[in-house]
C-alpha cells in the first residue's frame, strides 16, 4: 500500500489460513514509535516509542487517553465480552418467562443461574472471607 506523503503499508489477508481463526493484528510503525494491537486480546494496546521501553496500555486504563475513555463502556479488568454474558443470561431467563407465560416447558438447552446457585456463590465468598481472616486456612464449602 503507498499513502499519502509516501508512507508505505502491507496488508496480509486470507480466509483460508489454516490454523488461524479471523486473527486480527495490527500493527502500525512511525516516527514516533510502534504500536500493535490483537483482535484475539482487545483489551490491551503495546506501545514502543522508538529509543524506549515496549509499554502496555490497557483499555480503559492509565495512558489510554479521553478519546479512549468516551468510547469505553465497561470498566477496566472487565474483558470485552462482559456485558453481553449478561445479555445472554437475561436472554435465556426472557424465554423461560415467555414458556412459562404460555403454560410450557421452557425450550431444551434453555439455562441460567438459580436461587441455589446464588446461595452457592455467596456460601463460596464467605468462606473465602472466613479462609482470610484466618491467614489462609482451609475452609470447608
Amino acid at each position: 500500500m503507498r499513502f499519502k506523503g509516501g508512507a508505505k503499508g502491507a496488508i496480509w489477508a486470507s480466509q483460508v489460513a489454516v490454523g488461524h481463526e479471523n486473527g486480527l493484528k495490527l500493527r502500525v510503525y512511525g516516527t514516533k514509535g510502534g504500536i500493535e494491537w490483537v483482535q484475539a486480546d482487545p483489551n490491551y494496546l503495546w506501545f514502543t516509542p522508538y529509543g524506549g521501553e515496549k509499554r502496555l496500555i490497557t483499555r480503559g486504563g492509565a495512558g489510554s487517553g479521553p478519546e479512549a475513555a468516551r468510547v469505553t463502556r465497561i470498566p477496566s479488568g472487565h474483558p470485552e465480552g462482559y456485558l453481553e454474558g449478561f445479555a445472554n443470561i437475561y436472554s435465556e431467563v426472557a424465554q423461560a418467562i415467555k414458556a412459562a407465560r404460555a403454560g410450557k416447558k421452557a425450550p431444551k438447552g434453555v439455562q441460567f443461574p438459580g436461587i441455589e446457585d446464588g446461595v452457592a456463590g455467596m456460601a463460596f465468598i464467605e468462606a473465602c472471607v472466613k479462609s482470610s481472616k484466618g491467614n489462609g486456612k482451609w475452609v470447608k464449602v
